[in-house]
């Protein structure tokens, strides 16, 4: 997983005062304080944490109407502290915060239930979605649609759905909020409706085109375009072709960044 730093703080030279004019000391305004920033009871997610100091945490926390924020969670890692067990991933919380910072400080985080826990595979799967939030989505960007679509994703994997086809809606769904995935249902190169018998790559850009005998992206059926536009992976071939098409889909928009977890669930459960 990636590791996030606290930007150092910085001191600003004071301001020269303004000049004088007509023997008239300059009036001096007093510069309004920058408000601090409150929220309190935020539904939310730990995505990911890692120590600060002695006895903190800095926590990545993906919540529903302010997308995902940085926060430092002090005395997190004291044995006596009420954080210690509460910022797990995978469960749905209560975050309150405070600070103007782009890590602001966590003022209190209470579970509120409701999703069972992740086990086994599905564990293995929730760490990948995690992941991908926190390497695709940019901090403090809200997406109240995608947090729904993740604790559906939550609820899908802890009740044993299929694991390959509840990645391949969340992961569709993350590019659709995050204003980079194309419309699989209209051909770039004819402007026409996607044909379900054509052959077609995917132009991370733009969109389908027709395939050409010299193209290396992968191919995909026009069929499969459209399934995957309704969120349909009935079809074996689909859910085939739609893993080929994603990975390649996520490493263009990733820039290079490897993914940990996928590695790993090639390894052990080919998605």
């Amino acid at each position: 997983m990636e590791t996030d730093t606290l930007e150092q703080a910085t001191i600003s030279a004071p301001p020269q005062a303004a000049p004088e004019r007509a023997g008239k000391p300059a009036v001096r305004r007093a510069k309004s304080p920058e408000k601090e920033h409150r929220i309190a009871a935020q539904p939310g997610f730990v995505l990911h944490s890692y120590p600060y100091k002695e006895t903190s945490l800095i926590v990545d926390v993906f919540s529903r109407d302010y997308g995902r924020v940085a926060l430092v969670a002090k005395g997190a890692k004291r044995p006596h502290s009420k954080l210690r067990g509460v910022l797990q991933t995978f469960q749905p919380l209560s975050v309150s915060w405070s600070g103007r910072a782009e890590v602001r400080t966590l003022t209190a985080a209470e579970w509120v239930g409701g999703l069972l826990p992740l086990e086994k595979s599905a564990l293995l799967c929730g760490f990948y979605l995690n992941e991908l939030l926190v390497k695709l989505l940019a901090r403090d960007d809200p997406h109240a649609a995608l947090f729904d679509h993740y604790v559906a994703a939550m609820n899908q994997l802890a009740h044993d759905e299929s694991a390959p086809i509840v990645l391949r809606r969340f992961e569709r769904a993350l590019l659709k909020e995050t204003g980079v995935a194309t419309d699989f249902s209209v051909c770039t190169s004819t402007s026409q409706a996607v044909d379900p018998q054509q052959t077609y790559v995917v132009d991370p850009e733009s969109g389908p085109r027709i395939a050409r005998a010299a193209d290396r992206w992968p191919s995909v059926s026009g069929k499969t375009l459209l399934d995957m536009e309704r969120q349909d992976y009935a079809d074996p071939v689909t859910q085939s072709q739609s893993k080929q098409l994603m990975r390649f889909l996520l490493a263009h928009h990733l820039g290079g960044m490897q993914l940990n977890t996928r590695q790993i669930l090639i390894d052990l459960m080919q998605l």
